[in-house]
């Protein structure tokens, strides 16, 4: 396609002007009866050699921030606490934490067979009977809590 000087000139100056490829499209079919497509429009402005202006940032916004996640309450000594995991252990059907009475820490896990496992942070360490015991009591009010 071939402009003539006049015509490349209105499109530098529309383009200095802010005008975006979609109006420059609309004018050219308006003032010249010359109809592009907009890859045709963005072609011939890169032909000219016309740089368009980027727009300038608005002010930014402040998001507010999500409230703060409630921390988990203090684990009371002598007593067990449960916690699950967001996001489930692989090869498990529901995972967690635990803090016996005792104060010794451990991860748990409940496979697919309906098989619970426990992987102490101490080597060998195995809770008192009662500390078991809690700790079922404590898995089931948790995840009654969770929906499961």
């Amino acid at each position: 396609m071939t402009l003539s000087d006049e015509q490349k000139s209105a499109i530098s100056q529309w383009i200095e002007g802010g005008a975006s490829l979609s109006e420059i499209q609309k004018r050219l079919k308006e003032e010249f009866q010359i109809s592009l497509t907009y890859l045709e429009t963005r072609l011939l402005a890169d032909d000219l050699k016309l740089a368009f202006k980027e727009p300038e940032p608005g002010p930014a916004v402040d998001q507010p921030l999500p409230p703060p996640e409630p921390e988990t309450p203090a684990e009371a000594p002598g007593k067990v606490h449960v916690t699950i995991d967001q996001i489930t252990r692989p090869g498990s059907v529901i995972s967690g934490r635990v803090t016996f009475s005792d104060g010794e820490k451990a991860e748990w896990y409940l496979d697919q067979m309906g098989r619970l496992g426990l992987n102490a942070s101490t080597p060998g360490y195995r809770p008192s009977q009662d500390d078991v015991m809690s700790f079922q009591m404590e898995l089931e009010k948790a995840a009654r809590g969770s929906g499961l």
